[in-house]
């Protein structure tokens, strides 16, 4: 597909106005001044690049697509500049900016030269990104060398192509330099996506509404809300069970009740509670996603249990890598960040050891605590281990009545303590794990009750996310930030001299 054919699936019929200068540069090469003259008879462009603003589903948008027939799609100084030029105006015009590269990398016949224009590149990205401005990027088959490794994967969401060959190295690059041939799963959109690179993979044919629905939530301006709840105190006692909530169980019984295969997701949580909610691609037990929730942007990340029909699927260290480049996404779009807990805990295997999980969790906790954005959590099921509390430090957290945090499954407790399982149900309630018993340690802050229909909890829980959300926006930073940080010297509650901290 050519980038002219590209703009016109994506853009709507008529909008799109170029911004592309005439290139003028001279080249002393006869041979490269062949080769361009080529490419521009073939092609009709003057360049590898096509740049302007164009309308996406009646939003304004400005637009960088890369002609693979053009030398290869290759980046030049001149195709640099009109790349910078294009990012630099969206800027000033405070415009989203949706690249599509195509790109074997940098063009050789212009060397170094060529080759440092990826900084200025990248600083232009840079600065559209630091004005709090949205940039998508959608990597195309092929998206190679300097392009991959600089503006095409600097995407607030980068997507891409199915079946695109995505990487940093060429294929007969490798070859010449190492001997042998280099693997072609290794630089496959699929495995990148597999290993959290990537946020989803989209057919060029639903490129256009996909886009449509992340603009929708990244562009979103909603008024400020008139929230005249008082805003609780840190830690308040748990909410009273309306009549018909669920007497409350014992500890035992609200890890039982949390592993019921028909409990309310986390998907099903979202979907539920969200005006608009895009999920990202990751075949994982992590689900990214962009919503509106209350008129609200919002970035979220929730871990998901499986399925009746799935086998359970790890929380990885790249799932927790994924989990810090969302939070840190959301501070710079200023984005408030929503968390939704229920894990049987991260991976424990010898890959995941040499992965780094427990220096991700570790990187995960600082993170969180430091965000300057708004951060909610949602304490929905199982709370096993350092994958349930890396996604815990928040503001505020919410917890359903059966939900429950320990440092191991109960089983696993047991098995520490007793040398076998059999004790679980003691150690679940020696432990103070369940939600109600968390207010107490300062974690979790309103406790939303069950009753006998799934359905009850599901409104509950949407309407709970939707009131914190607008009280915490209401707060100014300053004062949210203090609380944060007198709340996280109080989680435990009182030191065990009983001196309150």
């Amino acid at each position: 597909m050519t980038a002219r054919q590209l703009l016109d699936l994506l853009v709507d019929p008529g909008t799109f106005r170029s911004w592309d200068e005439p290139v003028t540069a001279e080249y002393a090469d006869p041979g490269y001044r062949d080769a361009l003259a080529r490419a521009r008879e073939r092609t009709g462009l003057d360049e590898a690049v096509l740049t302007g603003h164009a309308l996406l589903d009646g939003r304004p948008v400005a637009l960088v697509a890369g002609e693979f027939a053009f030398l290869g799609g290759s980046i030049g100084v001149a195709t640099a500049e009109r790349i910078t030029r294009a990012v630099e105006r969206a800027t000033a015009e405070r415009l989203p900016l949706v690249a599509l590269p195509v790109s074997g990398g940098t063009r050789m016949q212009e060397g170094s030269a060529a080759f440092l224009c990826m900084v200025r590149v990248t600083a232009a990205v840079h600065a559209h990104r630091s004005a709090g401005l949205p940039y998508l990027t959608y990597l195309r088959n092929p998206t190679m060398g300097g392009v991959f490794a600089s503006w095409g994967t600097l995407g607030h969401l980068v997507l891409a192509e199915p079946a695109a060959r995505l990487g940093f190295l060429g294929p007969r690059v490798y070859e010449e330099l190492r001997g042998e041939p280099l693997p072609p799963a290794v630089q496959r959109a699929e495995t990148l996506a597999a290993n959290g690179r990537l946020d989803a993979i989209v057919p060029p044919e639903r490129l256009r509404a996909f886009l449509a629905r992340a603009l929708a939530v990244l562009t979103a301006r909603p008024a400020s809300a008139s929230v005249t709840v008082p805003v609780p105190a840190p830690v308040p006692a748990p909410a009273p069970a309306p009549p018909d909530a669920a007497e409350p169980s014992d500890a035992w019984e609200s890890v039982l009740l949390s592993r019921r295969p028909d409990r309310l997701s986390a998907l099903e949580l979202l979907h539920h509670t969200a005006e608009t909610f895009l999920p990202l691609d990751g075949d994982s037990a992590l689900v990214r996603g962009l919503a509106l929730i209350g008129g609200r942007p919002v970035m979220v990340v929730a871990q998901q249990r499986p399925g009746p029909d799935r086998l359970p699927l790890p929380f990885t260290a790249a799932d927790l890598r994924a989990v810090r480049r969302q939070a840190q996404l959301a501070e710079e779009l200023g984005m408030p960040l929503l968390t939704v807990v229920d894990t049987t805990g991260a991976e424990l295997s010898i890959e995941a050891e040499l992965d780094g999980v427990a220096l991700e969790i570790a990187h995960c906790l600082t993170t969180l605590v430091g965000l300057r954005t708004p951060v909610l959590a949602v304490l929905l099921g199982q709370g096993s281990g350092g994958g349930a509390l890396a996604l815990l430090p928040a503001d505020r957290v919410i917890a359903a009545q059966h939900a429950w945090l320990a440092p191991l499954p109960p089983e696993g407790a047991s098995a520490i303590v007793h040398r076998d399982g059999e004790h679980a149900p003691q150690l679940a309630r020696a432990q103070g794990i369940t939600a109600t018993e968390l207010t107490a340690t300062g974690l979790v802050d309103l406790v939303v009750p069950e009753s006998a229909d799934p359905a009850d909890l599901r409104e509950r829980l949407a309407a709970a996310v939707t009131t914190a959300l607008a009280e915490l926006a209401e707060l100014p930073d300053a004062e949210r930030l203090a609380a944060r940080a007198a709340r996280n010297r109080r989680l435990g509650g009182p030191d065990p001299g009983g001196i309150p901290r």
